[in-house]
């Protein structure tokens, strides 16, 4: 019975010990992310991206702005291969938005985590967790030339 008191007062003592969430930025490129097979399959080239500033096609006109958000379990997953698929399911949130506005692009695209924007002008950032990868990305919807 005394063994189990203290096995007992062991775990509840484990239990309370605050857990140290992991939260570290990723970065991975643009390119990378539509280069993905899936990419492929699911952006369907009527939307292009244009990081921040990259250079783009000129912007004939704005159609507002927006953000995407995706996170996804991290489990068993390196952090570049749960940001790039966080980064693929955004781009496929603003791709079918963008399609609704009329907008054949997504200009000026940045990184945007704890209120802070992460601007580059070949790569995206996401932060892994222990459990849960996630990224958010800000952009605006525009038509660009050919």
């Amino acid at each position: 019975m005394k063994k189990i008191i203290l096995a007992t007062a062991a775990l509840a003592a484990i239990a309370a010990i605050p857990a140290q969430a992991r939260n570290n930025a990723v970065t991975v490129t643009l390119q990378s992310v539509l280069d993905m097979p899936e990419a492929k399959e699911r952006l369907d080239g009527s939307v292009t991206f244009h990081l921040a500033g990259a250079p783009k096609p000129k912007v004939v006109k704005t159609l507002g702005h927006d953000t995407a958000n995706a996170k996804t379990n991290a489990f068993n997953k390196t952090p570049e291969e749960a940001c790039r698929w966080n980064a693929l399911s955004a781009l496929i949130k603003f791709q079918e938005h963008a399609k609704s506005q009329g907008a054949n692009a997504i200009v000026d695209l940045v990184s945007y985590d704890h209120h802070q924007e992460f601007t580059s002008a070949t790569d995206l950032q996401c932060t892994d967790g222990a459990f849960l990868a996630g990224i958010a990305l800000k952009g605006t919807y525009a038509n660009v030339g050919k």
